[in-house]
């Protein structure tokens, strides 16, 4: 499926602009999940001066959304009208700084973070190790791992608005709370700066390794995966609600409940973004259905399904 093409006119009202544009580019190549339709327009930044200029620019009924490494996003397959604007090399700096400080682009991945903090013996981040996704998604839904959240060793962010203006924010600007920014959702960030506490290399080199060793003997990192699909409902953890409703290994088409971990779905066959959506409200429904407790989606699901298909709840199968 393919859209009308916009690149002309958005370069024809934006002359100045130094990012790429290209039409119609293919979302199943730059997600994890490796299935869905194409974006009406993929925009890649220059810097963020540049991110700026194209959202002052850019007409305000244009539809636009933000990606980073795709590793928690489900692309649906008709694919997203509009534009997506994929953080890249413009926001990968990383830059170590007095007193326990690192500030970096929100396109570098979680991974490298941790790594650059253990390096320059900066204790606090070792957690990021264990996150498969960018700085960009980290901070807009507060992830965190191993007891450890975003929040926790966050000092300051920055980001664009709708209307081009770039903000400087503090923690308590993001009012976090579990895997929710209080950020108004159609702000992009471009820049994040943590504040760990002084550590010796060679133990937070210690504590990343147990973290990778942990996810590799406890979660499908060699799959097709989007991650952890749904959040943990106060009080329980998603997996055993998904193990207990008898959901572990149950597939729809190309796409299955991975037996490793039951909160992660993977695209073992050839799934299309339709499978891997309607398994996962499947497995919703099993789960309310099992114990009356309601899953929400911890992945970000985007754009449209093909015409005549539904999306969401109406997937379920009985």
């Amino acid at each position: 499926m393919t859209h009308p093409d916009i690149t002309a006119d958005l370069k024809a009202v934006m002359p100045q602009l130094r990012g790429r544009l290209i039409a119609n580019a293919p979302m199943a190549d730059i997600t994890w999940f490796r299935a869905g339709g194409p974006a009406q327009a993929l925009f890649s930044p220059h810097d963020e001066a540049d991110l700026a200029y194209f959202l002052k620019h850019a007409p305000t009924e244009l539809a636009v959304f933000v990606v980073g490494l795709g590793s928690n996003l489900l692309v649906r397959d008709g694919g997203v009208k509009g534009v997506v604007i994929r953080m890249g090399r413009g926001f990968g700096d990383v830059v170590v700084e007095a007193d326990h400080t690192i500030r970096v682009g929100t396109a570098v991945p979680d991974v490298k973070v941790a790594r650059a903090a253990g390096d320059a013996g900066i204790d606090g981040l070792a957690f990021y190790r264990g996150i498969p996704g960018s700085i960009g998604g980290a901070l807009r839904m507060n992830a965190g791992a191993h007891g450890t959240e975003t929040k926790d060793c966050l000092i300051g962010a920055r980001a664009v608005d709708r209307a081009g203006t770039i903000h400087v924010l503090t923690l308590a600007d993001m009012h976090y709370t579990y895997r929710h920014c209080g950020i108004p959702a159609d702000w992009i960030f471009t820049e994040a700066t943590y504040r760990g506490v002084a550590g010796d290399p060679a133990e937070i080199q210690k504590k990343m390794q147990e973290v990778a060793e942990y996810r590799e003997a406890n979660q499908p990192i060699k799959e097709r995966t989007g991650g952890s699909t749904f959040k943990n409902p106060p009080g329980h953890s998603s997996w055993k609600l998904i193990d207990t409703a008898g959901c572990r290994g149950f597939r729809v088409g190309g796409a299955k409940v991975s037996e490793m971990h039951c909160n992660f779905l993977i695209n073992d066959q050839g799934a299309t973004g339709e499978d891997i959506e309607r398994l996962g409200e499947t497995v919703r429904h099993r789960v309310k259905a099992h114990s009356g407790i309601t899953l929400e989606w911890e992945i970000i699901r985007l754009g449209e399904p093909l015409p005549g298909h539904a999306t969401g709840e109406a997937l379920a199968l009985a």
